[in-house]
């Protein structure tokens, strides 16, 4: 067995692969951890020239996704690519590489009171492992999935080709739109090294209303009245018990707005069953308790009533032994 790529002899770019470098139980051959886009472009040429089968790897969070590679020759790992490129404050707009994780990111553009709105179940999600998952999770009802946040992204293709699509600005139709056609390729198409964001103002605060419901007519007819209401949820989730669920909208802005939308919301909701709203601790430890939930199931949408009704959360699921029970919408 070799130890490196042909071509990359007196390079530090490859090694030998460890247990800890199995892809789904498929024990990997090679690892290489390029820190630019052109050592990336190098070493997947020199895969390409040598037949090898390769699966990329940020943080492995998502690896339980699609069905266990057949072979796995080299492994990809892109956590050196961890650096935020340029972050245009006045034009909400971020530029960084693959490797960066999510959070780290989260914290750089704090400072500016700006964030990426993408809050996937995974605490150590990549950059790149949530585009290519797209992985965009409940916030999705406002802000949109991955697909609407991507302005523009830089991959490497199988044979090393280095292609760039979109560009800073958020209005750009020039060229196809290749960055959409990446998110939820699952490192298929390629190796996505930088990727370009349209950012969002922090919210300044936060509330949580709760639903708590027995039947799924109850269900239906609450998030029915939301969306058909003037209210603007950040996100609308359900936790479903044996008997019982429990329906959980997030609702995110301005202070003044955010406190006369909860008291709307729990209004409405009141009309149906039980409704309550948490305060903003209560709201912070709900919200967290909520994602920890999410953290049991492998697709980021199995929990989204909003993108089930409107046709985008068709994804098969599945769950772990004592996992929530999957959702009842067709």
């Amino acid at each position: 067995m070799a130890a490196t790529l042909e071509g990359l002899e007196h390079d530090d770019l490859v090694r030998p692969a460890t247990g800890r470098d199995a892809v789904d139980g498929v024990q990997a051959e090679l690892v290489a951890e390029p820190a630019s886009v052109e050592e990336a472009s190098r070493v997947l040429a020199a895969a390409s020239r040598a037949g090898k089968k390769v699966v990329v790897v940020g943080n492995g969070s998502k690896l339980g996704l699609g069905n266990p590679p057949e072979r796995v020759d080299l492994v990809v790992r892109t956590r050196r690519l961890d650096r935020v490129l340029e972050h245009a404050a006045g034009d909400l707009v971020a530029k960084v590489e693959a490797g960066v994780h999510l959070a780290d990111l989260q914290a750089a553009l704090a400072p500016a009171g700006q964030w990426l709105a993408l809050d996937p179940p995974e605490p150590g999600a990549t950059v790149g492992g949530v585009v290519a998952a797209n992985a965009s999770g409940p916030r999705r009802l406002r802000y949109g999935t991955v697909r609407d946040l991507i302005i523009g992204i830089t991959v490497v293709l199988a044979d090393g080709t280095v292609a760039h699509a979109g560009g800073k600005v958020v209005k750009n139709v020039a060229g196809y739109d290749l960055s959409k056609l990446f998110c939820g390729s699952l490192g298929t198409l390629g190796l996505i090294a930088e990727a370009t964001f349209r950012l969002h103002p922090r919210p300044e605060a936060a509330a949580v209303v709760t639903l708590q419901v027995e039947r799924p007519e109850q269900l239906w007819e609450a998030v029915r009245r939301l969306l058909r209401s003037t209210l603007v949820p950040s996100a609308i989730e359900l936790t479903w018990y044996e008997r019982t669920g429990r329906l959980t909208v997030v609702i995110e802005g301005i202070r003044p707005g955010v406190e006369a939308q909860a008291a709307a919301a729990a209004r409405l909701l009141g009309e149906v069953g039980e409704a309550e709203v948490l305060g903003p601790g209560g709201a912070e430890a709900r919200w967290r308790w909520l994602r920890r939930c999410r953290r049991l199931w492998k697709t980021p949408a199995c929990m989204d009533p909003a993108a089930a009704i409107d046709g985008g959360g068709g994804a098969r699921c599945r769950r772990q032994p004592g996992a929530l029970p999957p959702r009842w919408w067709p």
